[in-house]
């Protein structure tokens, strides 16, 4: 307030800002990778993009003539096909496989459809995305799609189409707050209701959610030597 900065945006892309700092000054091993739908507002720090949205722009073309529906369907054949062979280098992750999967994207998205330029043109756009698409050779564990993402997301829509919305800020807090908690109790394998059950009579029934999660994280990521 002392600096006459007010707005809750402004307050807010503020503080995501001072904690991914204090992230980086921490000395963090890893980079922070995220994975999204291609959305500007997610480009930011290591940036993946995932391969059911990049897969639309072939699914969106629609082809005049026989030879162009050919060439459609033969690139979504190919991209799959690739899709599966990254899969499988999740599973067996090692140098030799991310330099072959390298050289196979090129082969791949790097063809030119001489007479099909709007499939070009797609090609093109996968072709200037494949740091972003093959973030999976540096991280084996990075996720190849966002569905789970989507999902998350899907119950907000539905609720919205449904009703039009919550009446009040307070309203949507609420809605927001319970429908997080619902969604990582299901992650985390919890009964929702005996959690709600547990923080209404004030017991260790059911542990707080952060002491789930850090015991969870704790038995993935190895201390610090």
């Amino acid at each position: 307030m002392s600096k006459g900065i007010a707005s809750v945006k402004t307050v807010r892309v503020l503080s995501e800002a001072a904690l991914l700092g204090g992230l980086t000054i921490e000395g963090r091993s890893e980079p922070l990778r995220i994975l999204s739908d291609g959305a500007g507002q997610f480009n930011i720090m290591t940036h993946g993009l995932c391969w059911v949205h990049i897969e639309r722009g072939l699914r969106k073309l629609e082809g005049n003539t026989d030879p162009e529906r050919d060439n459609i369907a033969e690139m979504q054949g190919l991209l799959w096909e690739y899709y599966q062979e990254l899969k499988q280098y999740q599973q067996h992750p090692g140098t030799n496989g991310s330099i072959k999967l390298q050289s196979r994207f090129d082969e791949i998205f790097g063809r030119c459809y001489i007479h099909h330029g709007l499939l070009n043109n797609v090609l093109n756009q996968i072709r200037n995305h494949k740091v972003q698409l093959l973030q999976v050779l540096d991280c084996p564990e990075f996720p190849l799609h966002n569905n789970a993402a989507e999902t998350d997301i899907r119950e907000y829509v539905t609720r919205r189409k449904i009703s039009g919305g919550t009446r009040s800020a307070l309203g949507r807090k609420a809605r927001d707050t319970f429908v997080g908690l619902k969604k990582t109790c299901r992650k985390l394998g919890i009964s929702f209701w005996n959690y709600l059950t547990s923080r209404l009579h004030n017991n260790e029934q059911v542990l707080p959610l952060s002491d789930v999660i850090r015991t969870k994280a704790a038995t993935k990521i190895p201390a610090p030597a």
